[in-house]
């Protein structure tokens, strides 16, 4: 995943009970967090270990990337010939721009409409691997979350540039790093996180010290090759929960502090736990 991408979704759902009737009793159920830790102790054996952990994590991602390909297909394929060209994609996200100009009288709309539709298609070029200009689920998938895929690493790192590159210079300099997080909007002293973040950008992201990142200093930054988010996870997850320090979770350990695992992608932020045993 790339250091830009946006927050995953929350469920919010509100549960309507019938009334009792003080004649039916409920049927027991297992707690669903007990059936997703046994998922996730892959040997069985009564314990969960860092490694079990990650790997349940990287599923989780996976699933959750190809979920939301899926839930939006349908929106782009309108031919139903299970592939999405790049003229169904356009049609379907800009047809009304470009059928009807003049309603985009807003500057901003309008430049907003003509700076993403070759970018849009620039990334869908590159997700095409045979240059076919129609893409099969796997290329849409790539299309649509860069990030996870090798070859359109690129790209991620070309989008970030030009978002944030506000002087058009090629570069990403100090204040334009900061500026991407942080709006300076009164004078007065920057908060300690910002002075903090100006502080990485010389130690750790400007690695040649001139001041400025170029593409492969962005890329170093977004895009880490040493750092494995879904190792990191795990660690954290079993060091705060593992009470007797034997480096890996029993399911009382993990249930004892599941509001954890709930904030975690291990659950996809507790969307897991409105699925059913088989979607997981």
């Amino acid at each position: 995943m790339t250091g830009g991408e946006g927050p995953l979704p929350t469920a919010k759902r509100a549960t309507c009970l019938p009334p009792s009737s003080g004649e039916r009793k409920p049927r027991r159920r297992e707690p669903r967090p007990r059936k997703i830790v046994d998922r996730i102790d892959n040997d069985g054996d009564g314990f969960v270990t860092t490694e079990e952990l990650k790997t349940w994590i990287k599923r989780v991602q996976r699933r959750y990337i190809y979920d939301n390909v899926a839930k939006v297909w349908k929106d782009y394929d309108r031919d139903k010939d299970d592939k999405i060209s790049w003229e169904e994609y356009k049609q379907a996200t800009y047809g009304y721009y470009l059928g009807n100009p003049e309603e985009f009288q807003d500057p901003l709309d309008h430049n907003t409409f003509k700076k993403m539709l070759p970018r849009d298609e620039r990334r869908f070029k590159a997700a095409d691997l045979d240059g076919d200009q129609i893409a099969t689920r796997e290329e849409f998938t790539a299309f649509l979350h860069p990030e996870e895929f090798e070859h359109m690493k690129e790209i991620v790192v070309l989008e970030t540039l030009e978002d944030i590159d506000k002087n058009g210079d090629g570069f990403l300099d100090q204040d334009e790093y900061i500026a991407d997080m942080f709006s300076h909007e009164e004078n007065g002293p920057e908060p300690d996180w910002v002075v903090s973040e100006r502080e990485q950008f010389n130690e750790f992201r400007d690695l040649n010290k001139d001041g400025k990142l170029d593409k492969d200093e962005i890329r170093h930054w977004i895009l880490p090759q040493d750092y494995d988010h879904a190792q990191a996870e795990a660690r954290h997850l079993v060091y705060e929960s593992d009470k007797n320090k034997d480096e890996k979770l029993t399911k009382e350990e993990i249930l004892d502090n599941w509001n954890m695992f709930v904030g975690s992608q291990a659950t996809n932020y507790g969307e897991d736990l409105t699925k059913n045993h088989d979607e997981l």
